[in-house]
């Protein structure tokens, strides 16, 4: 994130750039920086310890995750989410996450976003944990 922060005033915009958010893709898929920060480490981490804030893509993988998300570990995340709810809430209890940014085609699914996502999941790590054992 050093380096990053290093572009931005070198190259960019100087000692006053405008540099105030990184994005990237973040999810179930895609668990390299969720394990990263759960161990404070990673750019999640980094980025919101620069004072960055850190908004997050592609929390269904292009909208494939949650056919591939049973019941069940959504259950394990809060009982009673929807697997798509549950890959939405595992992003947005990532350590550093300031902001998830997801596509919808309706207004109800605006909702059931926002309302996965209101109360983060301290069972992150449990999570992590089963999707990465062999």
């Amino acid at each position: 994130m050093r380096e990053l922060l290093a572009l931005a005033a070198e190259a960019a915009g100087g000692q006053h750039h405008h540099l105030v958010a990184v994005q990237m893709p973040v999810s179930l898929v895609m668990m390299t920086p969720i394990a990263q920060a759960l161990h404070g480490r990673g750019p999640l981490p980094a980025a919101a310890k620069a004072g960055l804030r850190v908004m997050t893509s592609a929390p269904l993988h292009g909208g494939e995750l949650p056919g591939m998300v049973g019941q069940e570990l959504a259950d394990l995340m809060r009982p009673g989410l929807a697997p798509a709810q549950a890959c939405i809430l595992a992003v947005a209890s990532c350590p550093g996450v300031t902001n998830v940014l997801l596509a919808a085609s309706c207004a109800p699914h605006w909702k059931d976003a926002a309302d996965a996502a209101a109360q983060p999941s301290l069972k992150l790590r449990e999570i992590t944990r089963v999707l990465t054992s062999p």
